[in-house]
């Protein structure tokens, strides 16, 4: 999909997101943990899954196959995935529990208009 402008630049929104790139995915979000990074309830998420998880980033976490969307920190060296909401705790990664990263968010893309 590629735009045009009245300045006659093309724009593509697969390039401008990266769409096509190996590792990359689209979630749909569901809640409203993460409103205070902007990501609302029905957002699409652009994941890389190549993408650095480090302290800060927002990432698809997984924990005892739970997939959650939540800004990434950490508790000396153990992972802590907090909410972007103040009325939902964080969510230690307790001892001898399953935690993964499946990829760090790059874009979310928000419809403005939902069909019914």
């Amino acid at each position: 999909m590629s735009f045009e402008f009245p300045t006659g630049e093309a724009i593509s929104l697969d390039d401008l997101v990266n769409l096509r790139g190996p590792g990359t995915y689209l979630v749909r979000v569901e809640g409203d943990s993460m409103q205070g990074a902007g990501i609302f309830s029905g957002d699409l998420l652009v994941v890389d899954k190549a993408g650095e998880a480090v302290r800060g980033k927002i990432v698809i976490g997984v924990i005892n196959g739970e997939p959650m969307v939540k800004r990434l920190d950490f508790s000396g060296d153990n992972p802590v995935l907090r909410s972007e909401n103040p009325r939902f705790p964080p969510r230690y990664v307790l001892e001898g529990e399953d935690f993964s990263v499946w990829g760090v968010v790059t874009h979310s893309i928000r419809a403005h208009e939902r069909g019914e």
